[in-house]
C-alpha cells in the first residue's frame, strides 16, 4: 500500500495533461451550454417585460383615444386635481395636459418636452388623432410619449411611460446572469478538475506500474486497481498480461536451465569418447568399433533432444496458423509412418466427429510421440498398438489415445510423467530426452485440452489427450 500511495503521489506529465484537457473541457461544455441558456433565458425576460410595458402604454393611450372620442372633453376633465383622473394615470405613467395653443395647462411630473407635432395635435380639429415619440429624454430618463388630440381645437393629453427604469432593471438582471454564469462555469471547472483527477487517479497507477516495468523488467508488479468500468477492466487486462508474461519468462528459464542440464550429460560423454580417439590406434579393434557405436548413439540422441527441444519452443510460439484439421487423418498419416519405422503392428480405430480447428504441424507432432513412446517401451510386445480417435457425442472434447502392453506406469509416475525431462526410474536405460510427452501436454493445452495417461487393464498404458476449442489467439481454455 505504501508503493501504491508513492504511485500515486507521483505527477506524470501525460496523465496531467490529461486531467488539465479534461478538466477544461468539462469547464468549456458546461461554459458553452450556461452562456446558451443564459441568453436565451435572458433575452426571452427582456422581452416579455418590453412587451409587457408597451402594451401597458399602448392600452393606456387606446383608452383616452376611445374616452375622447366617445365625449366632448376639454382639458379640465383630465386635470390633476379632478376626481377620477387616476383613470388615465395608472402607475409608472405620466400625463401632461395641453390649452389649446398648446400650452401647457396642467404639468406632469416630470414636466414632459412640448414639440411642435404636439402643438399641432392641440390645434386640430379631430378628436383622438396620436403623434407619438420614442426615447424622450427628461433629465436622466427616457419616456416614451404620445399625445392625443381633445378635437377641435380644444388641446391635447400627453401621456408618458419611463422605460429607462425598465432597461435599469434588465440591465442589473443582465449582470446578475454574467455572475451566476461565471459562478456556474468556474464550479464546472472545479468539478472538473474533480472529476478527472478521480478518474485519472487509477490510469496513474497503470501508468506507474507500466514505467515501473519497463525500467526494472520485473514483470511480477501487482497492479491495484479496482472498478467494473473501463479503466478497472483495463488494469485486470494489464494485471493478467503482466502475470502471462512473467509465466511465459519463469517457463523459458526453466527451458533453458532443464535443457542445459540434459545436454551436459551427452555432451560430457562426447568428450569423453571424443578424447579416447586421440588414442584410437593404441585401442584393439572391438573397442574401436564400441567407441564409434557410442559415438553414433550419443550424436543420434543429442540430435534428437536438440530437435524436441526446437520443437518444444516452436510449440510456444504459437507461430502456426489454425485451421479446420481431422485428427484422424492427422492419425493416419502418424500410423503409416510408425508402421514403416518400426515394423509394428498399429491399429487405428476413429469413430464420431473427429474434425476440429487447430494447428495440424502441433497436434502431428503430439500423436507421433505418443505412438513412438508407446513403441518404445512396448518394444517386445506381440500385440498391436492400438490409437483411437473419438469425435464428441455431443458438445464436447475430440479425444485421443494411444493403448500398449508396455510395463505401464506406476503410481508415483502417473502425476509427473508429462513434467520436462522426467523419466520414470525403469526408462532411464531407454533412449530418450523425456519431451515427448511434455510436448504432448503443450499441444493439448494450447488446443483448450489437457494430457491424460492411466494404467491399462491387462497391463500397458492409455496415454493421449483431449482437444477443445481456441481461444486468445491460441491459448486454451478448458
Amino acid at each position: 500500500m505504501g508503493r501504491t500511495r508513492r504511485l500515486l503521489a507521483r505527477r506524470r506529465p501525460g496523465l496531467a495533461s490529461l486531467r488539465t484537457t479534461f478538466a477544461v473541457s468539462f469547464a468549456a461544455v458546461t461554459a458553452a451550454v450556461t452562456v446558451l441558456v443564459g441568453i436565451l433565458s435572458y433575452s426571452a425576460a427582456a422581452r416579455l417585460v418590453r412587451v409587457d410595458q408597451q402594451s401597458v402604454f399602448t392600452e393606456v393611450v387606446q383608452d383616452v383615444q376611445g374616452e375622447v372620442r366617445q365625449q366632448r372633453m376639454v382639458p379640465e376633465d383630465f386635470s390633476s386635481s379632478r376626481p377620477g383622473h387616476d383613470l388615465v394615470r395608472p402607475a409608472r405613467t405620466d400625463v401632461q395636459v395641453l390649452g389649446a395653443r398648446g400650452q401647457i395647462v396642467d404639468h406632469g411630473n416630470p414636466v414632459l418636452p412640448v414639440t411642435s407635432r404636439d402643438r399641432a395635435m392641440a390645434t386640430t380639429g379631430a378628436a383622438g388623432r396620436t403623434a407619438q415619440h420614442k426615447d424622450v429624454r427628461v433629465g436622466e430618463d427616457l419616456f416614451r410619449v404620445a399625445t392625443v388630440s381633445l378635437g377641435e381645437g380644444r388641446g391635447a393629453v400627453q401621456v408618458a411611460q419611463e422605460f429607462s427604469d425598465t432597461e435599469d432593471l434588465l440591465r442589473a438582471l443582465q449582470q446578475r446572469t454574467l455572475s451566476l454564469m461565471a459562478a456556474v462555469v468556474v464550479a464546472a471547472g472545479l468539478f472538473g478538475w474533480w472529476l478527472a483527477r478521480r478518474i485519472t487517479r487509477r490510469l496513474v497507477v497503470l501508468t506507474s506500474a507500466a514505467e515501473n516495468v519497463a525500467r526494472t523488467r520485473r514483470l511480477g508488479i501487482e497492479v491495484p486497481v479496482a472498478g467494473m468500468d473501463e479503466v478497472g477492466r483495463l488494469g485486470r487486462a494489464f494485471d493478467r498480461m503482466l502475470g502471462r508474461l512473467a509465466q511465459s519468462e519463469e517457463d523459458q528459464r526453466r527451458l533453458v536451465q532443464d535443457a542445459g542440464h540434459e545436454l551436459r550429460t551427452p555432451l560430457t560423454s562426447l568428450r569423453t569418447n571424443i578424447s579416447l580417439l586421440r588414442r584410437i590406434d593404441e585401442l584393439p579393434p572391438a573397442t574401436r568399433e564400441e567407441l564409434v557405436a557410442d559415438l553414433t548413439q550419443e550424436a543420434r540422441e543429442l540430435t534428437d533432444l536438440v530437435n524436441e527441444l526446437v520443437d518444444l519452443a516452436a510449440g510456444q510460439s504459437d507461430s502456426e496458423p489454425s485451421q479446420r484439421v481431422d485428427l484422424a487423418d492427422l492419425a493416419e498419416d502418424v500410423v503409416g509412418l510408425a508402421r514403416r519405422r518400426t515394423g509394428r503392428a498399429i491399429v487405428l480405430r476413429a469413430s464420431g466427429d473427429t474434425s476440429t480447428d487447430g494447428r495440424p504441424g502441433m497436434l502431428q507432432r503430439a500423436i507421433s510421440n505418443l505412438v513412438e513412446n508407446a513403441a518404445k517401451f512396448d518394444r517386445d510386445g506381440t500385440g498391436p498398438i492400438e490409437v483411437n480417435v473419438a469425435g464428441p457425442a455431443r458438445h464436447g472434447p475430440v479425444r485421443v489415445e494411444v493403448l500398449d502392453r508396455g510395463p505401464g506406469i506406476t503410481d508415483g509416475d502417473l502425476i509427473r510423467i508429462f513434467d520436462r525431462f522426467y523419466r520414470a526410474a525403469d526408462a532411464r536405460s531407454l533412449p530418450g530426452s523425456g519431451l515427448g510427452l511434455s510436448i504432448v501436454r503443450e499441444v493439448a493445452m494450447a488446443h483448450g485440452g489437457a494430457p491424460f495417461a492411466y494404467r491399462r487393464e491387462g497391463g500397458g498404458s492409455v496415454i493421449g489427450f483431449t482437444i477443445g476449442f481456441m481461444v486468445d489467439g491460441g491459448r486454451g481454455a478448458s
